[in-house]
């Protein structure tokens, strides 16, 4: 049963002075079984001076029909004759709309009033003590109001982060492909041509005679030797061809080729492992370690790397610690710090996360997380967490 009445300002020269007419009307949906008790409530809101239209329905499928309407506010008796007011309140939260929910009673235990306001329940109130029944609205509809705000806000940085996800993946993707493109340009032109180049200053020094110009020759090809070494290196940097043999047999090369040049010992485990994983993934997995390797030759100071790989509990586990300086909490988000920058957002563009943990003279340990099953929200609670204490 619906009974739509509005509130009137009343004719007697007690009543309190008619709002203002810019006032909005609150559009109140009660539900109560008693007439008495309908028309009381909206006489006490009446002189609060809050100007409102109530609308009574009595039953849980009156009230489920009604919250297809747009309401303000809902005051729900607690004691109905087929359910209760918790309820009611439950149906309202399970059906999302966000509505300042006030229970009244005519005798309400403590244990019940706590359970309603567990349940989300905006305020309840005794029936013998409906004075700050206006009030209680007023602030209800209040807090309903910023809880949408809220969510709308929420809901607006979820799409901002979702899009801003999207191209950053699209980047990813596109920075690859231009890499894959110059890898073959160098491979097909500078690296041919210098392979050609070295085989005709080889054929000219074992044709002269002159001394002097064969050790010329002999050092031109050396330093041609180096170019080469560049040029195969900036190809396997810019694509690495060995992900083809497997995200492991790639590390396993990345790591002696970081030896060879650094110097420095890097600790492996579980690069033993035959994983079949996407081609964006392991590409992924693998510039982590990369930037991470590059990051303790140029700014650690450190002696030894750690790097181990797991697979585990359908996540894929990358760690790169190592024994260097370390850093203070406050230099981690400086600005200039793009590798780091650039390991998050590398990470997210796959529905992964870095966690990074610190401390002065313990090192630098970051770990990469990719879920395998291909679920991820955005707002992970550890995406891209940057913590300030040692491991």
């Amino acid at each position: 049963m619906l009974e739509t009445l509005a509130n009137a300002p009343a004719a007697s020269p007690l009543a309190p002075p008619s709002p203002p007419a810019s006032t909005p009307v609150l559009r109140v949906l009660h539900v109560e079984d008693s007439e008495v008790d309908h028309l009381r409530m909206q006489a006490l809101v009446r002189q609060a001076g809050l100007p409102a239209e109530w609308t009574r329905v009595e039953t849980l499928a009156d009230f489920a029909a009604a919250l297809d309407q747009d309401w303000d506010a809902v005051v729900c008796d607690y004691q109905l004759p087929e359910h209760s007011g918790l309820d009611m309140l439950r149906h309202l939260r399970a059906s999302g709309r966000v509505l300042p929910f006030v229970l009244v009673s005519g005798e309400i235990g403590e244990d019940v009033a706590v359970a309603a306001m567990r349940e989300g329940a905006s305020d309840y109130l005794l029936k013998s003590r409906l004075a700050r029944l206006g009030p209680a609205l007023q602030q209800a509809v209040k807090a309903a109001e910023a809880e949408r705000s809220r969510r709308a806000a929420d809901a607006a940085l979820r799409e901002s982060t979702r899009r801003l996800q999207e191209l950053t993946a699209h980047l990813q993707q596109h920075i690859e492909a231009e890499r894959a493109a110059l890898a073959r340009e160098l491979h097909d032109d500078v690296g041919s041509g210098l392979t050609a180049l070295k085989y005709e200053l080889g054929w000219l020094q074992r044709h002269l005679e002159d001394a002097p110009l064969r050790e010329r020759t002999e050092r031109a090809i050396e330093t041609l030797n180096a170019a080469i070494e560049a040029s195969r290196r900036l190809m396997e940097n810019l694509r690495p061809p060995i992900l083809q043999e497997g995200l492991a047999a790639a590390l396993q090369w990345l790591v002696q080729d970081f030896e060879r040049r650094h110097g420095l010992t890097v600790l492996c485990a579980g690069l033993d492992q035959e994983l079949e994983l996407p081609e964006a993934l392991a590409l992924v997995a693998y510039r982590f370690v990369q930037e991470a390797l590059h990051n303790v030759a140029k700014h650690a100071q450190a002696s030894q790397v750690q790097l181990e790989l797991q697979c585990a509990s359908g996540v894929l586990g990358v760690e790169v610690h190592d024994d260097g300086r370390g850093m203070e909490a406050n230099e981690v988000d400086k600005p200039g710090r793009f590798g780091l920058r650039g390991l998050q957002e590398r990470a997210a563009s796959v529905g992964g996360w870095v966690d990074l943990s610190t401390r002065p003279g313990r090192g630098v340990h970051l770990v990469l997380s990719i879920p395998l099953d291909g679920r991820w929200e955005p707002g992970h609670p550890s995406d891209a967490a940057w913590l300030g204490e040692g491991a």
